[in-house]
């Protein structure tokens, strides 16, 4: 299907969600009381499930080499019996990358007792270096956060103890056998037993990852590992219910969406910014207005300060800010030459018209600032810019920060980045762990007296330390670029971190993505150097640019929290201003059209979409787009009911 649109083919699904292939369908499976899905297109098993509650997130084999890469696999030659209440699946696994080539075999069940059984049968085909290999179970964040549990480990001693509350900077559980947990308050034991090797346990919070994995190979241990051709792996993890007597039924399971909105805690919508594009190209006036429109808080620009060349990107930086009428967020990348580095950028800080906002001090290489550091920085600038904050912390992930904690009352405020496929590129997981941004905020809290600053927020990490790959060849993507940056996904994605991380009250503020090009907001109006690759139009804007216009227009700096009963299918931001006028964002994640409701009250809205129908005018044509206000629709029983096509956005204005 394709939508004709400004003489343009538009792929439907690439428009949604960044690919052209269909969303695959996964197989919908029960075991006795527990019900589950399958994906034919990955081997996951996902969302295991007794009634509403979530006992397994998920279990999938796989494969990581010396640089932690997931080898993509290719499922193939699946054959399934699916019964009422029980099912037998099984499936080969193909994964080859450079020099990796791994064949495995799947095999899945479910009893009619409730008890799942998932095996790996691999061998090497090749001769390569590797992290990991084998089956990783995901317990399930919301469900297992907090809650006692009881560890068997390998030698047969049984130990007591916690799934953490906040991140745990280091695995709580190793030397593992079993795990065995009450599932919500049902009464139920979930006994998950594992076989084949040792497995132990991390949490998977400190990448922004929704759910605590339980793996093997044991980290204490030396990596990477020599594989050899034809070498063996198998894997067992099963799981059993134990003291399962009555039915639990499911309450949210199978209903409609809905969206509930609290009036308080009343929380102030955090600053929110983009970084300058790296692409190095200045905004065309035509793109400067189009930023103006967004109301952007700040521009974030990174300066290398061993380089020749940052006092101009500096320059550069800081006149686009002034001419979009936001400030400056600088992210100074200091070597080991700190004290030369900082007296050379003296000059540069006098010379600057543009208001610095927030300078964020960080290690050029991969690390956390360090005391010595922050003392450098705190004597070189903020004598000189009079009112501007200083942040400190890391290019890199929670990890970094959670890891080295310091909760030294005088530092500067903590700085992050988050991107929510670490581990997992798939779209159902970077949909999961937009939950577990939240956490970040709160376990900062620990050791932090200041908000957060989260910067930058991508759909892919910009820089990664670890790995020892080459930069792609000529023709080839950049490996951090996310074709989704482009689709109605991307918009809804960031409408659901925004809600998310603004609701938590600990937000500075936050940064995301970049102003222009394959990272940004927008095309360039050159348009992208790989048409064939990125296919974007020159000088069209991506649907996530309406969501910060709308953002952006709206005259109230308020939220009110947003709740959705199916938060992996719909998500919502809700603004208020001082006239009690309320902005209502929603966003989809499904493949398929979906009806959700909104509990407003009694009270008449004026509804505009951004879907597939009109997204491709809205990209190309986006001041008319945004001079339309919408449908005026009734609510229905203190409701508004909206119809969504596939990971569509609705903006709901009520006065």
């Amino acid at each position: 299907m394709v939508i004709i649109a400004a003489a343009a083919m538009v792929n439907t699904t690439f428009l949604q969600y960044g690919r052209t292939e269909p969303f695959p369908k996964p197989l919908a499976l029960r075991a006795g009381p527990l019900t589950a899905l399958f994906e034919p297109h990955t081997g996951f098993l996902r969302y295991v499930r007794l009634g509403d509650h979530e006992v397994i997130r998920a279990i999938y084999g796989a494969i990581r080499d010396e640089n932690w890469a997931t080898i993509p696999s290719e499922v193939s030659n699946l054959k399934s019996t699916i019964n009422k209440d029980s099912f037998a699946l099984s499936f080969d696994v193909q994964c080859r990358s450079q020099s990796v080539d791994y064949f495995w075999r799947g095999s899945v069940t479910g009893e009619a007792s409730g008890q799942i059984t998932f095996t790996f049968d691999g061998e090497s085909r090749s001769s390569f270096r590797r992290n990991r290999i084998g089956l990783c179970v995901l317990h399930p964040m919301i469900e297992c956060a907090g809650k006692a549990c009881t560890i068997e480990h390998v030698d047969g001693v049984e130990e007591r103890g916690t799934f953490p509350r906040s991140i745990s900077p280091d695995q709580p559980f190793f030397d593992i056998r079993a795990i065995r947990h009450e599932i919500a308050t049902t009464g139920v034991i979930a006994d998950i037993r594992f076989d084949g090797e040792t497995f132990e346990t991390e949490d998977q919070r400190n990448w922004t990852e929704a759910s605590f994995k339980t793996y093997s190979t044991p980290l204490r241990l030396p990596m990477p590992v020599d594989v050899r051709s034809r070498d063996r792996v198998s894997h067992t993890v099963k799981l059993a219910l134990q003291g399962y007597s009555k039915p639990v039924l499911p309450v949210l399971v199978g209903r409609p969406a809905q969206v509930s909105i609290a009036t308080t805690p009343v929380l102030p919508l955090p600053p929110i910014g983009l970084c300058a594009a790296r692409h190095g190209n200045a905004l065309t006036p035509k793109e400067l207005a189009r930023f103006r429109a967004l109301k952007l808080s700040h521009l974030r620009v990174d300066l290398d300060l061993s380089s020749p060349n940052y006092p101009a990107l500096l320059q550069r930086t800081a006149a686009e800010a002034e001419q979009i009428g936001a400030g400056l967020h600088v992210a100074l990348l200091v070597s080991n030459n700190a004290i030369e580095e900082f007296r050379s950028l003296q000059p540069h800080i006098a010379a600057l018209k543009t208001k610095v906002l927030l300078w964020l001090v960080l290690p050029k290489e991969d690390g956390v600032t360090d005391t010595k550091l922050i003392r450098l920085a705190q004597t070189a600038l903020t004598s000189q810019t009079s009112g501007a904050l200083l942040a400190a912390g890391t290019r890199q992930f929670f990890a970094d920060v959670n890891r080295a904690r310091n909760s030294d009352s005088d530092r500067p405020f903590l700085c992050y980045s988050i991107n929510p496929q670490v581990h997992q590129p798939d779209l159902v997981t970077v949909i999961e762990n937009i939950a577990a941004q939240v956490t970040t905020v709160e376990t900062a809290r620990d050791f932090s007296s200041k908000p957060v600053v989260v910067s930058p927020i991508s759909l892919k990490s910009p820089f990664n330390p670890e790995t020892t790959l080459t930069v792609p060849g000529k023709g080839a993507l950049p490996g951090d670029v996310d074709l989704r940056q482009m689709s109605l996904f991307c918009a809804g994605w960031t409408l659901g971190s925004i809600a998310r991380l603004a609701a938590t009250g600990n937000v500075h503020s936050l940064t995301y993505y970049e102003t222009t090009g394959w990272y940004g907001v927008m095309e360039t109006e050159a348009g992208t150097p790989l048409p064939d690759k990125f296919p974007s139009k020159p000088g069209t804007v991506f649907p996530v640019y309406h969501l910060l216009a709308d953002i952006g227009e709206f005259p109230g700096r308020q939220l009110f929290p947003s709740y959705s009963s199916h938060p992996l299918a719909v998500e919502a931001l809700t603004l208020f201003d001082g006239q009690r006028r309320k902005r209502i964002l929603v966003a989809s994640y499904s493949a398929e059209p979906q009806e959700v409701k909104i509990k407003t009250g009694t009270c008449k809205a004026r509804v505009r979409y951004l879907d597939e129908s009109n997204a491709p005018d809205a990209m190309t044509s986006p001041e008319p787009f945004r001079a339309v206000a919408g449908s005026t629709l009734e609510s229905n029983g203190g409701k508004i009911e909206l119809r969504l096509l596939p990971f569509a956005l609705a903006r709901v204005d009520i006065d």
